[in-house]
């Protein structure tokens, strides 16, 4: 019999699921083998301090999931409908660059365990042939359902009616863009915002116009007066973990925006992608003016890339132009990718994907901490990056130019940037590198660049 016992204090939710859950992530680890025995009901509820009839249901439920199998007499035992096994490696450890540019969530083993796990499930669903067929353009029923459940948890009222299915966050921003405006119209933006901003506007043929921000976010002094001098069509933002300089907009601007937003009668687009991964973040600003604020939410930014679903949550009469865009672009969402976010919502899987991350980065931060200590930069304890203030004599593109001739990645801060001049500062993508020890190393050569200083080139003339 196994001694296997599960660690709950990391794990949200029912007892019993946190157990099933800790169950599938063992099996996929490889710390539970096909034929195991697990111990018994009640010498587990003794050593984790739960009831027998939790663990009675906790063995249910994972022999629901395909994990246990039971034998009247014998005990419970693992099954092998979900085998051990490693992630793929997203880069080789030993070469190539280490990529602090790309803002992505680390992918592990939990990760492929779970994967494994749906795709056992649905191979069994008696939904599997209807997945092939041709699906409304805003998604099928319980996919917009899931997708007002995951919206609902970051804070907003939402039903499946006013959702659209998307293929992720950029595309939620296109299918947005391309309902509410036409080409040459106007769209005002964070004057710093991530990069998908202005190639979704370019390609719509949408002027942008920046709105000035501080270390709290948007100023809402300069948004109402952008309003008056551009008659935009709506305001983009990312109010959370703002992209890339980190900040959290506080409560009494998020309303002031609304408020000049209804008064200057344009739209919102709220970016709420990192919400998840932040404690206690404040109302959306969908909250404060639902009747015309379009809030974006995603599966990939917070739990694994390649989860490529996103939901639009949109003002009531506007779902059927939103869906149009989706027709324009995939016809529809692939349900097969839906159906297995749909499946980690209503599980709690994606909540555990979630909080797997943000433990993750909480380690990442404090390593960044002490690698680069004596810098200047915004961090937040989950936040998938951070914003370095440069010492002087620094400039960006000379740090790009640095770190590329150490091994590194890094971005470049002017494709940040609208319609104004390049700050000194650095976005860093806590998750680029994959594994902790190349995140270290990469954190090393970072502090030698900076600490050996810019390379001058002088002219002689």
């Amino acid at each position: 019999m196994t001694t296997w016992t599960p660690d709950l204090d990391v794990r949200p939710g029912p007892r019993y699921l946190a157990i099933a859950l800790a169950l599938g992530e063992a099996i996929a680890r490889g710390e539970l083998r096909p034929g195991d025995r697990l111990p018994t009901h009640r010498d587990l509820a003794q050593r984790i301090g739960v009831t027998v009839p939790t663990v009675s249901r906790a063995y249910r439920e994972a022999s629901r999931r395909g994990y246990l199998s039971g034998e009247v007499g014998r005990g419970t035992f693992v099954r092998g409908a979900v085998q051990p096994r490693r992630a793929p490696a997203a880069e080789p450890e030993d070469q190539g660059p280490i990529d602090f540019d790309m803002n992505r969530p680390t992918v592990d083993a939990p990760h492929a365990g779970y994967l494994a796990e749906s795709l056992a499930r649905l191979a069994r669903s008696p939904e599997l042939e209807n997945m092939l067929r041709y699906q409304p353009n805003a998604g099928l029923p319980a996919h917009r359902a899931a997708g007002a459940t995951w919206i609902t948890k970051g804070g907003v009222e939402a039903s499946g009616e006013r959702v659209v299915v998307t293929s992720g966050g950029k595309h939620s921003l296109f299918v947005v863009l391309h309902a509410i405006a036409k080409p040459g119209d106007t769209i005002l933006a964070e004057e710093l915002s991530w990069p998908g901003v202005r190639s979704v506007a370019r390609y719509l043929d949408l002027k942008l116009q920046p709105v000035a921000i501080d270390d709290d976010g948007l100023i809402p002094e300069d948004f109402e007066r952008a309003c008056r001098e551009h008659k935009p069509k709506a305001l983009i933002c990312t109010p959370t973990a703002q992209n890339p300089t980190v900040s959290i907009l506080p409560v009494a601007r998020r309303r002031r925006i609304a408020e000049i937003a209804r008064a200057q009668d344009i739209a919102i687009i709220e970016d709420e992608v990192y919400g998840p991964l932040i404690d206690d973040p404040p109302p959306p600003l969908a909250t404060f003016a639902p009747e015309r604020t379009f809030y974006i939410t995603s599966l990939s930014k917070v739990s694994a890339p390649g989860l490529r679903v996103g939901f639009v949550l949109a003002p009531q009469g506007q779902v059927g132009r939103v869906a149009q865009g989706v027709s324009a672009t995939t016809i529809f969402t692939p349900p097969l990718m839906v159906e297995i976010g749909a499946q980690w919502i209503a599980s709690g899987t994606i909540q555990a994907l979630v909080d797997w991350q943000r433990r993750e980065v909480s380690e990442r931060s404090q390593l960044l901490r002490q690698a680069l200590a004596g810098l200047k930069f915004r961090i937040e304890p989950h936040a998938m990056h951070t914003w370095i203030q440069l010492p002087k004599p620094w400039h960006p593109a000379e740090l790009v130019e640095a770190g590329r001739r150490r091994g590194l990645s890094l971005s470049h801060t002017e494709s940040f940037c609208v319609g104004i001049k390049e700050p000194d500062a650095i976005r860093l993508a806590l998750c680029g590198p994959v594994s902790r020890a190349r995140y270290q190393e990469g954190l090393k050569r970072l502090a030698d660049a900076l600490a050996a200083g810019p390379e001058f080139t002088a002219t002689m003339v």
